[in-house]
């Protein structure tokens, strides 16, 4: 039986113009790689829940970025330096987190079929990197910024008493709101509740 440790995602706009991760949009970005709360959670609730294509492909760590042209995947799988790129057009007037999950999607397709002709899920997963373009470049770039982002993340669930499927709830953002406001209303300094407690209430929000 094998075991797939954590994959931490990277996910960058390969444009010069700082743009929204989710929506694409360049409007008072700055330094953000979202330009809501909302985005950050639509785009991270749709990576969630198709993790199960980068466990069945072995993967270790994974880089999704995107232009105007292309969405694309760069993959470092468990023992191997090799990287494999998956390259899809983008659909035209579609944001970039629809992409992501077309070419989840896609792909995910494509391994059931091999499945379903092989009977193999090893093969079909052999026959589905096959298809990758290799990729020359430093495997370090598909290694993780963040990686403490995960326990940071727990801890925030911890904070506004959130349950582990929760994350996978397609009412997600919603969820989050009435957790934050819930402790919130409970905490907040003019209702005579903690200011540290609250404060980490708010980045909680923010983080998730």
């Amino acid at each position: 039986m094998s075991h797939h440790r954590s994959t931490y995602s990277l996910i960058k706009d390969k444009g010069h113009i700082r743009r929204c991760l989710s929506c694409g949009t360049t409007a008072n970005m700055k330094r953000r790689r979202y330009c809501s709360i909302e985005c950050r959670q639509k785009l991270r609730h749709n990576l969630n829940i198709r993790t199960g294509l980068l466990q069945v492909l072995q993967t270790r760590y994974a880089t999704f970025y995107f232009t105007d042209t292309i969405i694309a995947l760069d993959i470092l799988t468990h023992g191997s330096t090799d990287l494999f790129s998956f390259i899809f057009p983008r659909a035209k007037g579609k944001k970039p987190v629809d992409d992501f999950c077309r070419m989840f999607n896609l792909l995910g397709n494509a391994w059931w079929e091999e499945v379903r002709k092989t009977k193999k899920r090893y093969i079909a997963t052999r026959n589905i990197l096959a298809k990758a373009m290799p990729k020359d470049g430093d495997i370090n770039s598909v290694r993780p910024m963040e990686v403490r982002e995960p326990a940071r993340m727990a801890r925030s669930m911890t904070h506004l008493k959130l349950r582990q499927k929760d994350l996978y709830s397609a009412d997600l953002q919603q969820i989050i709101k009435r957790a934050f406001r819930r402790q919130a209303k409970q905490h907040h300094p003019d209702q005579g509740g903690d200011e540290i407690l609250f404060r980490k209430l708010r980045d909680a929000y923010e983080q998730l």
